[in-house]
Order: C-alpha cells, then structure tokens, then sequence
C-alpha cells in the first residue's frame, strides 16, 4: 500500500505517465489474484492515469471487481477461510475501507461510460453511487464524494444523460 501510495501522489501532483508506469509495475507484482484491496486501490487509481477512455473504463472494472470480491457480493467461490491471528480483524478493516470507496468507484464508472457516450450504463452507476453514499461519514472525504457525485449529475443532465 506504501507504493501504491506513492504512486498515487505522483498522479495528484500531475505526473500521469510515471504513476502509470510505477502503478503497472506494482499490478504485474500483484495480478489479478493479488489481494483484493489493494487490487482494488491500484486499479481505481490506474483508471485515473489511462488516456483512452476504454482503458480507463477496463481499469475502473477491475477495481469493482475486486471491491465484490472483498465486500462479498461476489460469488461464493471467492469466500475461501482463511486461518491466521487477527485476521478477521483485517478483514473487517479491508472490507471497511473498500466499502468507503464503492460511491467513488461507481462514480468513476459513471464519467467512465458517460465519455464513452454509453448513457445509460452511465446512469446506472450514477444511481449505484448515489445509493451507497450512505457508508461515508460526514467528514471531508464523504463530503468530497456527495459534491462530485452531485456534479456528475449535472454533467449527465447537460449531456442529454440525465433521467
């Protein structure tokens, strides 16, 4: 998570092409198998650095899918016991913190499809957003997602996505 931290401010302090590089550096460690919060955090991330909308959808994918993985909600294959002291203890905080990011990421799909000119998938991650938004708290973070979602919104509706 330190690297993938690390990345992440090379991205907001504008470097895209070298979080890119040091983020598939780090997912060619982890792959699609790796440990699903961090293949979630990486992959919300690297959707951030795609030039190619596809790209950037393909990326956003692969953090929702490895956000259901974490969460549950995806199927009963991946719900393998696992033995160790604490472990459930990371798992809940794991669980706890992709919960926090679920509005983000269908956030994310929504600008994914909507600059794809796929309005109606566009749509539907928007309302997933909108009705998630209820895990986050009424802090800085919570309140950033509400007013981007709220601005996604807008951008839909004068788009021609709207309702």
């Amino acid at each position: 998570m330190t690297r993938i931290g690390q990345a992440v401010m090379l991205l907001h302090a504008g470097d895209r092409e070298e979080a890119r590089k040091r983020f598939g550096i780090i997912w060619s460690e982890i792959g699609e198998s790796g440990d699903a919060l961090h293949r979630c955090t990486l992959a919300h991330y690297m959707a951030g650095t795609q030039d190619d909308p596809g790209d950037g959808l393909a990326w956003d994918l692969r953090a929702l899918t490895a956000a259901e993985a974490l969460t549950g909600t995806a199927s009963a294959d991946q719900d393998v016991e696992r033995e160790g002291a604490g472990h459930e203890d990371i798992e809940h905080r794991d669980m706890t913190a992709v919960r926090a990011l679920v509005p983000s990421l269908h956030l994310h799909l929504a600008g994914s499809y909507l600059k794809l000119q796929c309005f109606e998938a566009a749509r539907i991650h928007l309302d997933r957003a909108w009705d998630a938004v209820a895990v986050l708290g009424d802090d800085g973070y919570g309140g950033g997602v509400r007013a981007a979602i709220g601005r996604m919104e807008q951008r839909m509706r004068g788009s021609g996505a709207g309702e």
